[in-house]
């Protein structure tokens, strides 16, 4: 597992948190709520990406 990865994550997560907090401070809540929505998303594509790559190498591996 790629270490990359984990950091990648973290740093969005890290980037949504403070987000989230500075937005909902200043009354801003639906925005808030879209940020973190926004953030979600861009997490699961890159995780869908690095599944994607997975299921490429098991078929390259075994032959199919």
């Amino acid at each position: 597992m790629d270490v990359d990865l984990i950091f990648k994550i973290a740093a969005v997560g890290i980037l949504v948190a403070v987000l989230n907090i500075l937005l909902s401070r200043s009354g801003r809540d639906e925005q808030a709520l879209m940020v973190t929505i926004a953030g979600l998303v861009c997490v699961l594509v890159i995780v869908v990406r690095e599944i994607s790559e997975l299921f490429a190498l098991i078929k390259s591996l075994f032959g199919l």
